[in-house]
């Protein structure tokens, strides 16, 4: 069983008289920031350009640095920009500067794990990622308490990684709700292979594939829209709060009694051997260094699919009927 660490098991004494740069004020930045700073911690956000991200943060009224000047002047560097660019601005704005004894913290493996960042060994490497997106963490925290979190530890030159990643996690509000100790690579793999294959890549497919099979059998589109798409949250909400068995606790007996026997013909062993397939391009780098070349090659791919999707029958017909719940 996993170890999970609570408010006692933390102490934010770890970051006093530290400053922290967090570097980018997007979804995670500007939540980690706020918190961490309400928390009593010395932050400052690391900002290369003068875009929005700058100005809500000038809005919030917190100290801003260009990222070298933020790097220089810190103990600890938060890396909360998307992992894309990660690399670029490490190479070039971060790593010049890193002093013996910093801490660099993430909140996702991907670039330490695939080794695209390799940091100095005189300087510790930690991740603390809250399970919710950013608004979530801001949210849940004004409220007196947090989110879930990981943390893992990739480089210990202090020999205090931990303690501080603990203490990250409790200035975030993490440990009011637990917080669970894994590895960069078991986060990394798990994370790339939750995202494919169920939560955004596998979840679409299904519902559109669903969609698409009902109108050509003849059904209307608004019709198939809501028993595809639209019921899905509330099934996935049933999930989330009492688990799959609780779910079918408060569905009707139709509902379970198909969902149970038909479930497995749709996800079946051709699904177990894709998922397979799915993990080996994950754990290998394969999926990681497609991404970094379509990144680097402009996105076409990604573009192409984004404008494909816009323009599907599914996303046409879910305009007009989200308007009916405004």
């Amino acid at each position: 069983m996993a170890k999970i660490y609570y408010d006692k098991d933390a102490s934010l004494d770890a970051l006093r008289g530290k400053k922290v740069a967090v570097i980018g004020y997007g979804i995670q930045g500007r939540a980690q920031s706020l918190n961490l700073k309400d928390s009593g911690i010395d932050v400052v956000v690391a900002q290369k350009f003068k875009d929005e991200y700058y100005e809500r943060a000038k809005a919030d009224k917190m100290e801003i640095m260009d990222i070298p000047e933020a790097v220089k002047g810190s103990d600890i560097v938060m890396m909360l920009i998307p992992d894309e660019v990660q690399k670029e601005v490490y190479d070039k704005e971060v790593a010049p500067h890193l002093r013996e004894g910093m801490v660099l913290d993430f909140a996702h493996g991907f670039n330490i794990h695939f080794k695209r960042i390799v940091p100095p060994g005189f300087v510790d490497v930690i991740m603390v990622a809250p399970k919710g997106p950013g608004a979530l963490v801001r949210e849940t925290f004004e409220a007196g308490n947090g989110v879930p979190a990981l943390i893992a530890v990739h480089q210990d030159y202090s020999g205090k990684a931990k303690e501080t990643a603990l203490a990250i996690a409790k200035g975030l509000g993490a440990t009011t709700r637990g917080v669970i100790e894994t590895s960069f690579e078991e986060e990394t793999e798990t994370d790339l292979f939750g995202e494919q294959v169920v939560l955004c890549g596998g979840a679409s497919e299904l519902i559109e594939s669903a969609f698409d099979f009902l109108i050509k059998s003849g059904y209307q589109p608004e019709i198939a829209y809501f028993e595809v798409l639209h019921e899905l949250k509330l099934i996935i909400d049933l999930v989330q709060k009492s688990g799959i068995e609780g779910m079918w606790k408060n569905v009707s007996n139709t509902a379970e009694y198909g969902g149970r026997t038909r479930g497995a013909r749709i996800i079946d062993p051709a699904t177990a051997s894709a998922m397979k397939n799915v993990l080996a391009d994950i754990k290998s780098g394969r999926f990681a260094k497609e991404w970094v070349d379509e990144y680097e090659a402009g996105m076409h791919t990604l573009t192409k699919l984004r404008q494909d999707g816009a323009r599907s029958q599914i996303e046409v017909v879910g305009t007009d009927i989200r308007k009916m719940f405004k």
